[in-house]
């Protein structure tokens, strides 16, 4: 940063009390979003006054008002005021993503991160000095069994399927369509938890045949919690570590290796190397880091949030490549997408 600092950010840090002040931002948003403010300004037939939207979701007119002022401060509500009264409205980013009755809405993604990753956050310094997640002094939970953590209660493990879902809302179509894939007949997305990814698939290769293998837990919870309308995506169970996972031309890993230390990832892909047919392949949806370590900022937070509640790290293409190749794969090609995730193809 300090080689980008103009002499006016030196006299005056604006930038870094920008970033001092982010997280008090990001409980802004996840605040409206937990109390129901922006479904109830999308439903509205006209702008709306602090008073009214205090009535309506129950809360203290004062608290509700400074809320709504940082909301159109941070350029997600809009305000106009007549006749003395303020009165609120929604702009088109905040009803297409933060209205939970939206196609697009990441309502989901948010409340996770306000009532999970948020707490775990707090132990950050912790994590850092210890080099482990801080499952055992947010939640009180042993730190060796992620996804015991993670899947701590029915309501947890449907909040984090929600992120999980919201993820592939935003994502979805530029890492599946990263490779033209249509040369591989049947597609196994392991981990691939509501189907949301698979779903994409499905859209973007009618001639494939898409699978969702998951856990049975996860499986029961998305066919009855996540719309399936797409009929061509079917659900397998089973755990694709400790399990046999079925054959495919092309396994997807999405999300799934930045949990896991190096060696539990050559595990896992060894066993899909071994379970692969010939000329099938496995695709790798990852955040992933730039050589220099330059960045992006995104996957080197994503990177920390792993710390903090996992085992694993984002890593950078050669990384990948490296345990790919360790594993048998060839052919490794990475594709950034310019969005949150990228993709990366590796052939058998």
């Amino acid at each position: 940063m300090a080689e980008h600092l103009s002499q006016s950010e030196l006299d005056y840090p604006f930038k870094l009390l920008e970033y001092f002040n982010g997280f008090r931002v990001s409980k802004v948003i996840f605040t409206a979003c937990e109390l129901g403010v922006f479904d109830l300004l999308l439903n509205s037939a006209e702008p709306l006054s602090s008073r009214t939207v205090a009535r309506e979701l129950g809360t203290s007119p004062d608290g509700m008002e400074r809320l709504l002022d940082a909301l159109v401060g941070i350029d997600i509500l809009e305000v106009e005021v007549a006749d003395g009264t303020a009165l609120y409205s929604s702009t088109d980013v905040a009803s297409l993503y933060l209205a939970k009755g939206s196609a697009k809405s990441l309502h989901d993604m948010i409340i996770y991160q306000s009532q999970t990753i948020y707490p775990l956050w707090s132990n950050m310094a912790d994590a850092v000095r210890e080099g482990r997640n801080q499952n055992q002094k947010t939640f009180g939970l042993p730190p060796e069994d992620v996804f015991q953590a993670i899947y701590r209660s029915e309501e947890e493990m449907l909040k984090f399927m929600g992120l999980m879902n919201s993820s592939w809302v935003l994502d979805g179509h530029d890492v599946v369509t990263a490779f033209n894939l249509s040369g591989f007949q049947t597609i196994v997305d392991l981990g691939g938890c509501t189907g949301a990814l698979a779903r994409e698939m499905a859209q973007a290769y009618p001639s494939s045949s898409v699978t969702v293998f998951d856990l049975p837990r996860v499986v029961e919870a998305a066919q009855q919690h996540f719309s399936q309308e797409n009929q061509a995506v079917a659900f397998h169970t089973g755990d694709f570590f400790s399990g046999e996972i079925p054959a495919a031309d092309l396994y997807v890993l999405a999300r799934i290796l930045h949990d896991w230390p190096e060696e539990k990832c050559l595990k896992l892909l060894r066993k899909i190397y071994d379970a692969c047919k010939p000329g099938g392949g496995v695709l790798l949806v990852e955040a992933m880091l730039f050589e220099n370590r330059r960045g992006p900022i995104m996957a080197q937070i994503f990177s920390l949030n792993m710390l903090v509640q996992a085992e694993g790290r984002e890593r950078a293409p050669s990384e990948y490549s490296h345990m790919l190749s360790k594993t048998g794969f060839h052919n490794i090609q990475v594709c950034r997408t310019g969005k949150s995730y990228d993709s990366i193809l590796a052939i058998r």
